[in-house]
């Protein structure tokens, strides 16, 4: 599998990442292993967590695998602080106390002295940006994190952001300060190229693109309803579908489809090849319930799309962008 510069750092990264959100939960230590093994075995380095994935079941799940299944130092180890349970509702709070006790819970599940990649999740209003930031510059000069980065930012947050970590000297720190920027980024979400995408080409930030199967509808698989194994049927994801099985996102579907049937391929090939080619981005993140699934979006690797059918299938799914981003 191709590897790529994560923005203008050195890390290196996997094309196509590991999504593990399901581990844990919907996925067995089992066929996270089968997986990991999948994924190792294709090339893959990047695999991607979160404090928050399962409370905390996901990094335990990976954890028990590095080392055992596959070699620690072969894997690109990425995971996320800033989003916690409290009296059975999940929160956001990066404040500094809890970033870095988040942390220190991440090292213990993944059975490491270190993570790769270390991202606040998400933006909270209360929460002093530069507090959140000094989390991170700490990460980076205890080498608990060996870089950093953000998720689910908009584009002046994640220019603040970045901004705020050069000034406090990060980008003296081995040579990197913020690198990545993780979004939701899809045929059928396609809002970070309003501001984000632009926001990461200037600052150097590699885009890690989530759900870049459209949380699954893109691969086809609601098309004529909702299967039972799939995550729509999920008590706890049928609403994080939901919001993509919609006229709009269908006949996006329909075009992939058509697509796929022309060049032989599947669905999910040219769904993840049309976001993995996007220019800035480093890698999509895919997440899968079984084996058999990864497998199906490791296929993608041989995939190249012709340029009319990106320019298509950009076409049929182009956001609106107005003012003042076209001026």
């Amino acid at each position: 599998m191709e590897q790529r510069a994560v923005g203008r750092s050195g890390l290196l990264v996997s094309r196509l990442g590991l999504g593990t959100l399901t581990w844990g939960r919907d996925t067995d230590e089992h066929e996270a292993a089968d997986q990991l093994r999948e994924f190792a075995d294709a090339g893959g380095t990047l695999v991607d967590t979160a404090a928050s994935y399962g409370d905390g079941a996901s990094e335990t799940v990976l954890g028990s695998l590095l080392g055992t299944l596959v070699p620690r130092e072969d894997v690109i180890v990425c995971t996320k602080a800033g989003v916690v349970r409290r009296h059975g509702v999940q929160e956001v709070d990066t404040s500094r106390r809890t970033m870095l006790a988040a942390l220190d819970g991440s090292l213990r599940r993944l059975r490491t002295d270190h993570v790769d990649l270390w991202l606040a999740q998400a933006w909270h209003e209360d929460v002093p940006l530069e507090e959140t930031m000094s989390a991170l510059e700490h990460a980076l000069r205890t080498g608990r994190a060996r870089y950093v980065g953000f998720a689910n930012y908009c584009g002046w947050q994640t220019a603040r952001a970045a901004t705020l970590l050069e000034a406090a000297g990060a980008g003296g720190l081995g040579g990197a300060g913020a690198v990545a920027a993780e979004v939701e980024f899809s045929l059928v979400q396609r809002g970070v190229e309003r501001e984000v995408l632009p926001a990461a080409e200037a600052l150097g930030l590699g885009v890690l693109a989530w759900s870049p199967l459209g949380r699954g509808v893109l691969t086809g698989k609601y098309r004529t309803g909702t299967p039972a194994d799939s995550r729509a049927a999920s008590p706890h994801l049928s609403g994080f579908v939901g919001v993509y099985l919609d006229g709009a996102s269908r006949r996006v579907v329909d075009a992939v489809a058509t697509a796929a049937d022309g060049l032989g391929c599947s669905a999910t090939e040219v769904a993840l090849a049309w976001v993995r080619d996007t220019p800035g981005v480093a890698s999509a993140l895919v997440g899968a319930r079984t084996a058999s699934q990864l497998r199906a979006s490791l296929a993608s690797e041989a995939v190249e799309l012709p340029p009319e059918i990106r320019l298509a299938l950009a076409e049929v799914s182009a956001p609106q962008i107005g003012y003042p981003e076209r001026f």
